[in-house]
């Protein structure tokens, strides 16, 4: 298997309990807030959608029509919305037991995850088809890529017919493990004694997190690793620096059309998790600009992202849509600058921006 995206993030301390006195007494107040303001309910929201999704692969199986794979569609765009909001938490239980990988493989670059999601299908392999048994498969036939190609790649018309169930019953299984997965790691969040206790209770004794400022970092972090995420591997990994330079087919969910859509969730979760988190308060009244200024880039962004729909090769041969996707990459820039640079400096935290690791 090739190598996969590696994000690191390094956010080394100045010195313990380097906030601010006025931030770290806020510390705990601002985990919690970010927990239950908005990672808790963003993940009860992608499992209400993920089950909604394997109801209608369901129904498409046991009753083939237009409308069904049509209602199939539908549902697979709203969990793709559902997850691109929430997919910015990649800590805590997400992490483990390769739930990340197995919920979203991708990038693919090598295209191995789409070779074995379609020798499963020439295959009609009964194995995949279950899902109890598909969930100890490849992290690559799993999760929404694997289902994105059943429902959209070559041959998905066929799934408004009769003439191949095997297919729809191994999207259906896709689907039930995607649910599973949202249905753990919700849970997970919402364990007394789990990993949101540890990030929100920080203390000599705990294992993850010494005290406030770590938990801080690790919030900071979570905003510095996305943007250059979405920036430089969602955003400029299909778009060139001139038209004859892009990629269109290098795009995340090109296939289903989702492609915007997953950059508008990925910027609307993040300025949701910093409403909730309530981070910008924990600044010293000179600094509270800042927090203005990262809400209002932020809607900005989704709002370049929104303004995208259909096929992205469409999307980038029109010079005003295009236009879209350049500001959306400047906006990310810029925010990459306010928020791990001032913002952390504000913070006392010296940060040391992540490295990107592929092929």
């Amino acid at each position: 298997m090739s190598k996969r995206l590696a994000l690191v993030l390094v956010l080394p301390l100045v010195l313990a309990g380097a906030l601010p006195a006025s931030a770290a007494a806020k510390a705990s107040d601002v985990i919690q807030q970010a927990i239950d303001g908005f990672v808790r309910p963003a993940y009860a929201r992608l499992h209400e959608h993920a089950d909604s999704l394997t109801k209608a692969m369901r129904r498409l199986c046991d009753a083939p029509s237009q409308d069904h794979l049509d209602a199939a569609h539908a549902e697979f765009s709203g969990t793709v919305d559902a997850w691109s909001v929430v997919e910015i938490i990649r800590i805590g239980p997400i992490t483990q037991n390769n739930r990340l990988e197995r919920m979203l493989f991708w990038p693919d670059r090598k295209s191995i995850g789409l070779r074995q999601v379609q020798a499963a299908l020439a295959n009609k392999d009964r194995t995949a088809a279950d899902p109890a048994q598909l969930a100890t498969k490849s992290v690559a036939m799993q999760g929404l890529g694997a289902l994105e190609f059943v429902l959209y790649g070559d041959s998905a018309e066929r799934l408004a017919g009769k003439d191949d169930p095997y297919r729809c019953a191994y999207g259906a299984a896709v689907a039930g493990n995607i649910e599973t997965i949202a249905a753990e790691v919700s849970d997970a969040w919402n364990k007394p004694d789990g990993f949101a206790a540890l990030w929100a209770n920080p203390g000599p004794q705990n294992a993850l997190y010494r005290d406030g400022t770590e938990g801080v970092t690790e919030l900071v972090g979570v905003f510095i690793n996305e943007l250059e995420m979405v920036r430089d591997v969602r955003l400029k990994g299909f778009l060139g620096s001139n038209p004859q330079a892009d990629k269109p087919k290098q795009a995340i969910y090109w296939r289903s059309q989702n492609t915007a859509r997953s950059l508008t969730g990925n910027l609307s979760g993040m300025d949701a998790l910093f409403q909730a988190s309530q981070l910008g308060e924990a600044l010293s009244p000179d600094a509270r600009w800042m927090a203005d200024s990262i809400h209002i880039q932020l809607v900005n962004g989704a709002a370049d992202a929104t303004a995208i729909r259909g096929p992205i090769d469409k999307a980038l041969a029109d010079p005003a849509l295009r236009q879209k996707l350049d500001h959306f990459s400047l906006v990310t820039s810029s925010l990459s600058t306010l928020m791990g640079t001032r913002l952390t400096a504000e913070f006392g935290l010296t940060a040391g921006f992540s490295s990107l690791d592929g092929d």
